[in-house]
């Protein structure tokens, strides 16, 4: 049977996020993502003519799914202060995830930054979009320094994510909470 193109892709993505998230992307062959696929290798290459424009497809959807997860979180909120804080709900709820590996792109960066500029740049603009999202909460909550407030966020955020991924615990999202709760207290005084 004959895939379809937008099919074809799905089943290669589907692959390639399993296998580059739980084993590394530099420890999956194309040979494994076909297997996993299904999708004859010919056809693979295709779709993806090299290991490098599939690491980019994969990236580029965690960063779409990254974004829609925490996104669901913080509109779930309606107060500015609520809404990041929600961020660190978000982060407890993947951190409880069974296949949680840590971020994709902080992984993805520390096997292949100092030799894929494209890995690290998309790794960069992740980050980045991470902290605008921060900067936009922080001026919403009325924040005097709301870029100051949102790189003390991203660090907490950011450690917790990594603190989490090496304990194989959630409990780094309610640390950093609470730290993020005593910032935007004494952050956010009128």
């Amino acid at each position: 049977m004959v895939l379809d193109t937008a099919t074809a892709q799905r089943q290669v993505l589907d692959a390639a996020d399993a296998l580059f998230y739980e084993r590394g992307v530099q420890a999956v062959g194309m040979d494994a993502i076909r297997a996993a696929s299904g999708v004859s290798l010919k056809r693979l290459y295709q779709l993806f003519p090299s290991k490098d424009t599939l690491i980019e497809a994969y990236l580029d959807r965690r960063d779409a799914l990254w974004k829609s997860m925490l996104a669901e979180h913080v509109d779930a909120a309606t107060d500015p202060r609520a809404r990041i804080l929600a961020v660190f709900d978000f982060l407890s709820d993947w951190f409880q995830q069974r296949d949680y590996r840590g971020c994709a792109f902080i992984n993805s960066f520390g096997e292949l930054g100092t030799v894929s500029p494209r890995v690290a740049d998309l790794a960069s603009q992740h980050k980045e979009g991470f902290r605008q999202a921060l900067t936009e909460l922080s001026k919403a909550a009325g924040a005097a320094d709301p870029d100051r407030l949102a790189d003390h966020l991203i660090l907490l955020s950011e450690g917790a994510i990594t603190r989490s991924a090496i304990s194989g615990t959630a409990d780094p999202a309610a640390r950093a909470r609470e730290a993020a709760t005593m910032i935007l207290d004494a952050s956010l005084k009128s």
